[in-house]
């Protein structure tokens, strides 16, 4: 019999029958997290976000046969309510509530129906509908599940009048500041990181590109934590349909389909309270123990992960998980910011989304986004946050009282995704390795493309040389007529024509070459065809770089 501890999850004994199944995410939706009092009720929330995952999947809700159903603040069988509105098939529903880590346990859950036998089809849906202002107690009458915590923290750190969440994970930063020489800096680059990431994601809650000093200067919370270092309240939902290998093939879905390579849940250990650690008392070694079994399980290693989705509900906890899930070694956070090992040109990306910092995070919910994320990233459907060359990516989803679940996931048939990729792509690009980013770019124009046509107004030539064989080729973006569009060898007269070689320009699009840099050392041409360039007015006054930078900044 293979052990428990077997490297291989698929063959983990099942004592109900056999052997464990391949689990897939095969469609993903969400809503846009706004702040709260602007949304509608849950239940229109709901049926948004399980619409589009349904749709994303290709499959009907008559093909859903159990629904795991997440959230905080409701009453109890509000699950079923939400699903009301999309289906009444009489399927079991089942509620859910694990904190903030409530949406990834919904999806752990319907993750194990599908895996056990259960099921074939499993839908995981979270969403929150939530009051302004910090999170409280809605059961003051009963003993809080936080009682031992705050009990911990009482006695290691003064309690101020500040939130008491935002005092758990600014305690563990100064408590990393102290062991490691830490700055407030570091926190606040993690932060601003985030911010920045967000302004490219259409469902964040805030899309405000933020500097350092904004960020430090911000309302002090609890130090080192400042407002904008703090995710908000926010209200929202998202939803996941879960399925087996079996359902995948059936209904010829290898195209879309996303592997759960594993999924790891974690609980408090003594270490939470015994060792009167900050750092230990908001999740550590919960993080730490959950990403060590998911990595044996998959067989895979953090070294090879590309794109992390990580719960930085603070931006301190985000700082400390980068060691707890190994992306760095302990006390060495601080170094791989600097480096830029968390960005873009980065070893790794962390929260392309923009974070629960950025983004927002409507409780039950946020697992379930973080699902979404990822699912797109691997599938090169993020638009222009999208990762280049994502293949492994990691959730971390935390909740205090405590859970922490941690997902590894890469495309489960990506030589299938690879053929319809091939089909998606703009006619007769040759192989030239820039096409993905012009793919990417007509993804994002027919999803918003009024509202950039209204911000950008220009028409850009990307005359691209060094390409497959030594060929040359052009596109042309539009986004100055309609709802825009993405033309290979088009033929509309550019506002202003960008010239470089084919890799040139993907390192251009995806952050790794500065345009500057690229003008001055002659890797970039820049040549206007009117007097004025249209991006949100600006005129053409011979400052070529200048009108560059707006250029990637509407497009990278």
């Amino acid at each position: 019999m293979t052990s428990l501890n077997s490297a291989d999850p698929q063959q983990v004994p099942n004592k109900m029958s056999g052997v464990l199944r391949r689990v897939y995410v095969i469609g993903v939706g969400m809503t846009k997290f706004s702040k709260p009092g602007t949304s509608p009720d849950y239940p229109d929330m709901a049926v948004e976000a399980v619409s589009k995952a349904l749709k994303d999947a290709k499959v009907r809700y008559t093909d859903v046969q159990q629904a795991c159903v997440g959230y905080v603040y409701g009453d109890s069988t509000c699950g079923q309510r939400a699903l009301y509105g999309v289906g009444m098939t009489g399927i079991p529903i089942y509620n859910v509530n694990n904190n903030c880590s409530t949406g990834s346990t919904a999806l752990h859950l319907a993750k194990q129906l599908v895996e056990g036998r259960q099921s074939e089809c499993v839908l995981a849906l979270g969403f929150e509908k939530m009051e302004r202002g910090s999170l409280g107690a809605a059961f003051p009458n009963k003993t809080n599940p936080l009682e031992k915590h705050v009990e911990v923290m009482a006695n290691t750190a003064d309690i101020s009048s500040a939130p008491i969440a935002a005092q758990f994970f600014a305690n563990a930063g100064a408590e990393h500041m102290k062991k490691y020489g830490t700055t407030v800096e570091h926190f606040a680059k993690v932060a601003l990181k985030n911010h920045n990431h967000g302004v490219n994601n259409p469902n964040s809650q805030f899309q405000v590109k933020r500097t350092l000093e904004e960020v430090l200067n911000s309302p002090a919370v609890h130090h080192p934590l400042t407002k904008f270092q703090c995710c908000p309240t926010s209200d929202g939902a998202a939803a996941a349909i879960v399925v087996s290998e079996d359902f995948v093939k059936t209904h010829k879905l290898e195209d879309t389909a996303v592997e759960i390579l594993a999924m790891e849940m974690t609980t408090d250990f003594p270490s939470t309270f015994e060792e009167k650690s900050a750092i230990k008392l908001i999740g550590y070694d919960m993080t730490k123990a959950a990403t060590e079994r998911a990595l044996a399980k998959s067989g895979q290693k953090i070294d090879d992960v590309n794109v992390v989705e990580l719960h930085d509900c603070f931006s301190a906890n985000e700082l400390v998980t980068y060691e707890a899930l190994g992306l760095c070694p302990e006390g060495k956070a601080g170094e791989l910011i600097d480096k830029g090992d968390n960005t873009y040109g980065g070893k790794y990306v962390v929260n392309p989304s923009g974070g629960l910092i950025s983004k927002g995070h409507p409780l039950g919910a946020t697992g379930l986004a973080q699902c979404a994320e990822l699912c797109w990233q691997l599938r090169g459907e993020a638009g222009p946050r999208q990762v280049p060359g994502a293949k492994l990516a990691l959730q971390h989803n935390l909740g205090l009282g405590g859970a922490a679940v941690v997902s590894l996931y890469k495309l489960g048939f990506p030589r299938a995704f690879s053929t319809s990729s091939a089909k998606m792509t703009l006619p007769d690009d040759n192989g030239f390795k820039c096409a993905p980013i012009f793919k990417m770019l007509g993804a994002v124009l027919e999803q918003d493309g009024a509202n950039l046509v209204k911000k950008v107004n220009g028409i850009y030539g990307f005359k691209v040389n060094g390409g497959p064989d030594g060929k040359e080729a052009t596109w042309i973006v539009d986004v100055k007529n309609g709802n825009g569009s993405v033309e290979f060898e088009g033929k509309a007269t550019p506002d202003v024509t960008l010239q470089l070689s084919d890799v040139d320009l993907l390192d251009l699009m995806t952050g790794k070459l500065n345009a500057q840099k690229a003008f001055f050392q002659g890797k970039l041409k820049i040549k206007a065809a009117s007097s004025a360039c249209g991006t949100g007015g600006l005129l053409w006054t011979g400052n070529r770089v200048e009108a560059l930078n707006l250029c990637v900044e509407h497009f990278s």
